[in-house]
């Protein structure tokens, strides 16, 4: 069974409402450690990161906010999670805003280009996260990560991405809330939008297995981003931007276990709670469960019947 290494991200600079930097504090609390050892896995926690000294840096988009801290822990998540698969183990990024995933992402594919693999990247979010720090309005970089990972234009102030992963291996999955700027950039690119009407159509299964299969059929590495808004916000509220319409807690599990089955996740980012929001922490409680589920947990017994 792989090792998994636990490293807390305390980041709320990607947006601007305080909370998120409480995240990795609840995913303790609510036993994500234990409940991945009860399940037969090796698990270390390394803590929390913390930031580097800063860089003065400057964006020609005045809307942009938190740009030195945003590189900063760009810059320590990398290294860690390049570290973490180096040793053979499985990273959980416990954040902390989506603008982790500027780094978690980098650091999966420093790690996956050095070895040979090509990785993937599967998003389980409410948004798509296209934007650049050169087309947002919000100016919140936590919109930023997939458009940096699949080698847009605009990040002139990060580092050059390691090996950005071609469209065709990135897979949007639930989204329900895409910017003009968004949708018209990612009509120019060939990633797989799997947003919550094509999966009221077609059921979660089939979109997630058939991209499955191709980073099977080719010997890939897999990160998960999964971000609390891919939930429905009536089972999980502890997140600042809601949108109704996500995907429920079967569908969630289902996703899980599908992962687990298929064996080829390779590092996690767990994104985007904000404890100050939840409701008696039921929504780590809940994401904790996730984990389990893709650690190998089956939610429900199966037994077979007798004829």
């Amino acid at each position: 069974m792989p090792r998994t290494i636990l490293i807390g991200a305390p980041i709320d600079t990607g947006q601007r409402r305080p909370g998120c930097l409480m995240g990795p504090s609840a995913y303790r609390v609510a036993g994500l450690a234990q409940a991945i050892a009860d399940l037969g896995h090796p698990v270390s926690d390394w803590g929390d990161l913390s930031l580097p000294v800063l860089d003065q840096v400057t964006c020609p988009n005045p809307a942009v906010h938190g740009l030195a801290e945003t590189l900063g822990w760009t810059q320590v998540l990398t290294d860690r999670v390049e570290d973490a698969l180096t040793e053979g183990a499985m990273p959980i990024i416990l954040g902390g805003d989506h603008s982790l995933a500027l780094g978690s992402v980098a650091g999966a594919a420093a790690f996956a280009h050095r070895a040979g693999k090509p990785l993937f990247l599967l998003w389980l979010d409410a948004h798509s996260d296209f934007h650049t720090p050169m087309t947002t309005t919000s100016g919140n970089l936590h919109g930023t990560p997939v458009a940096y990972i699949a080698g847009r234009d605009g990040f002139d102030a990060f580092p050059a991405f390691p090996a950005p992963i071609p469209a065709d291996r990135i897979c949007l999955y639930g989204i329900r809330s895409v910017d003009p700027a968004e949708h018209a950039a990612l009509l120019d690119h060939d990633i797989a939008i799997n947003d919550m009407r094509v999966l009221d159509e077609h059921g979660v299964v089939k979109p997630l297995r058939d991209f499955l299969d191709r980073v099977r059929q080719v010997g890939g590495m897999l990160h998960v981003s999964l971000d609390v808004d891919f939930l429905d916000p009536s089972i999980a509220p502890a997140v600042g931007t809601t949108v109704p319409g996500g995907t429920t807690f079967r569908e969630a599990h289902l996703v899980m276990e599908l992962l687990h089955e298929s064996g080829l996740v390779t590092s996690l980012d767990l994104v985007e709670l904000n404890p100050f929001l939840d409701d008696r922490g039921m929504t780590a409680r809940l994401m904790v469960d996730l984990v389990g589920s893709l650690m190998g947990k089956k939610v429900f017994d199966r037994p077979t019947r007798a004829k």
